[in-house]
């Protein structure tokens, strides 16, 4: 996870797929590349995804048809981010701030839509009772409001905040070498401003639009802030993945100076926090010279690190009242009859939290999107399918994965699968017997 902090910010564990899951390829450590028609498009997802017949899926009430401009945000948001991250543009012409957002733009439409159905839900319910239904339209995703700013205003909170730190600069009468740079920009975001890291991990402090209003965030969120007022000051950050901590620090030709010790912390302690200082941590043992041999970490990267993050927080949620249930329980059932989660059939599913499923399902959408060749993200996609019970998906994504799986992998998602395909047709069956039936007048 990455960590920018002043001295005083303490390490948290990096949230990885196999903490979630069980023993997995980390999703961060599988390099992009170049698209396949496994990665589809953007609004075929969301589209899909809407006239899905599962549990997490959006439904109508029969006497309300919601405003378009709803699913048009889903769809627009889905597409700017595609269009962000995409293959034919360089890595460095990326936005982490704009790709954010357009993250936080989809996830909070989603919401702001099943909120909206709730109440009309409620005024079916309860037809002698107004409820307020609050219904807001706009014309495009740059026009939807969230914690009451749009895209741009809060993509100008970031500008506002290197302009402060170039006052502080000139104040002091300092000059541009990144020591003094760093050290201004410290003192802006975390003693002025009151940015702070969040000793838990909500989805509160887990969009970047939330953490620039409230200014408390996660570590990765507060780091990012920290890169994108840099990249305004001209002063380039770069990271790297070190055991379960995402560090970062200047790009620089002479790192020994990130190492030299001042009032009793380092440069590099001060800009990644107490991890550094953690004997427990593999960030305790770096040095200048292995500083040199880490692999720089890409936009798409941090962009990867922080979906990966986005999937565990709302999979846990989703999960909560089901104690010991990983993505992956149902595999192993298929082999030990003694497992809690023992069955693979509808009986035995557990309930889980239909809107934060979906929501781990649509960031898995787009991990995949930059991940496509990963079978581990493609396996726990398939995983979050077949809780959400869209079986026919699951199965599609299932045997895709099966193709890029490790041989001993596939082999126990082979007899899964196949039971998926009965799931799959005794769904169906149960489908067209329920369409067959006669009502009585």
């Amino acid at each position: 996870m990455l960590l920018a902090s002043l001295p005083g910010l303490c390490h948290q564990p990096q949230m990885t797929s196999s903490s979630m899951c069980g023993p997995t390829l980390r999703y961060g450590d599988d390099k992009p590349q170049k698209t396949t028609n496994f990665a589809t498009t953007a609004a075929l997802l969301v589209q899909n995804k809407m006239k899905s017949s599962s549990p997490t899926a959006i439904v109508k009430t029969h006497d309300f048809s919601p405003p378009k401009s709803y699913q048009e945000v889903l769809i627009a948001a889905r597409e700017k981010f595609t269009q962000e991250i995409s293959f034919r543009s360089k890595d460095n012409d990326i936005s982490l701030a704009k790709t954010l957002m357009y993250i936080s733009a989809e996830d909070e439409a989603f919401m702001a839509y099943n909120r909206q159905m709730d109440a009309y839900s409620c005024q079916n319910e309860r037809k002698d009772t107004n409820v307020s239904s609050d219904v807001q339209t706009w014309d495009s995703i740059e026009a939807m409001p969230m914690a009451g700013k749009k895209i741009n205003e809060w993509l100008s909170e970031l500008d506002t905040i290197a302009k402060e730190v170039e006052v502080e600069l000139i104040s002091r009468d300092i000059g541009c070498h990144f020591v003094q740079v760093l050290e201004a920009v410290n003192r802006v975001l975390f003693e002025s401003k009151g940015f702070r890291r969040s000793p838990v991990v909500d989805s509160k402090c887990s969009y970047l639009h939330s953490v620039l209003s409230s200014k408390c965030g996660s570590a990765i969120l507060l780091s990012v802030i920290y890169i994108e007022i840099c990249r305004r000051l001209n002063l380039t950050m770069v990271g790297s993945r070190v055991g379960e901590d995402f560090l970062i620090w200047p790009e620089s030709g002479n790192p020994e100076e990130l190492f030299k010790v001042n009032s009793g912390h380092s440069l590099f302690g001060i800009v990644n926090g107490r991890c550094v200082e953690d004997p427990k941590s593999m960030a305790s043992d770096l040095t200048c010279n292995s500083l040199l041999g880490l692999d720089i970490a890409t936009n798409r990267d941090i962009i990867g690190i922080y979906l990966a993050n986005l999937i565990r927080l709302h999979w846990k949620r989703a999960s909560r009242t089901n104690h010991g249930l990983m993505l992956t329980s149902p595999l192993r059932p298929v082999h030990d009859d003694k497992e809690k989660w023992s069955k693979t059939d509808g009986s035995s599913m557990p309930l889980l939290r239909p809107q934060d499923l979906r929501l781990a399902i649509m960031a898995s959408e787009k991990l995949l999107i930059l991940q496509p060749h990963n079978w581990a993200l493609r396996r726990d996609h398939g995983m979050m399918l077949y809780y959400s019970r869209d079986y026919g998906k699951a199965v599609q994504e299932l045997s895709i994965c099966m193709a890029f799986a490790p041989e001993e992998e596939a082999q126990v998602l082979e007899p899964f699968v196949e039971k998926l395909h009965l799931l799959q047709l005794e769904s169906s069956w149960k489908s067209r017997e329920h369409k067959g039936r006669l009502t009585v007048p």
